[in-house]
């Protein structure tokens, strides 16, 4: 099976581009992946596999901010990634993270996703390492504890020693969940 890696910001995604995209997520995460899901996943950069059915593979990741030891860090958010059915378990999964891993460490201080019990192999298997400490968001009334998160959000730092989970993280707001 031949495959094509392709990375693009989202402003250079065609219509068409955007259309596959959401219709592989809608897929893969059969059918609960709604409108905020999709929203969080745009305004950054995508990394997208095709073979000669389509769209096989896809992820993006998204700038966000997050606290932590008293200082506000350049987040790279992973979203969005999920693999078609007819595909799955062929390393496209892989090859999707192998890039957006890329660019995490090239343009961010850390790297953080949240995984579903399905995804979470994935990641430990790449070295994403689940957050041992607490997870919070700064909220319109200040900052909220997420306990549901704690466990889930994985981490990737790109500097050793940046992260001490005796100090929470504090991720910034945004509608739907948070993480």
């Amino acid at each position: 099976m031949a495959t094509r890696l392709r990375t693009a910001h989202t402003a250079d995604l065609t219509p068409a581009d955007l259309r596959a995209a959401r219709t592989l997520l809608d897929g893969a995460f059969e059918g609960d992946f709604g409108n905020q899901d999709w929203e969080h996943g745009l305004g950054g950069m995508h990394v997208l596999v095709d073979d000669e059915q389509g769209l096989a593979a896809h992820g993006s990741v998204v700038q966000r901010r997050v606290a932590h030891r008293g200082r506000w860090l350049r987040l790279g958010y992973i979203e969005a990634v999920g693999v078609r059915a007819d595909v799955r378990r062929r390393g496209l999964g892989g090859r999707v993270m192998a890039e957006l891993e890329r660019i995490v460490d090239g343009a961010y201080d850390l790297g953080a996703l949240s995984a579903s019990d399905e995804g979470a192999a994935l990641y430990r298997a790449r070295g994403w390492q689940p957050w041992s400490g607490r997870v919070c968001a700064l909220g319109p009334e200040g900052v909220v504890r997420l306990p549901d998160e704690e466990g889930s959000t994985f981490v990737r730092p790109v500097a050793a020693g940046l992260l001490d989970p005796a100090y929470e993280l504090v991720f910034d707001w945004r509608d739907g969940d948070v993480l």
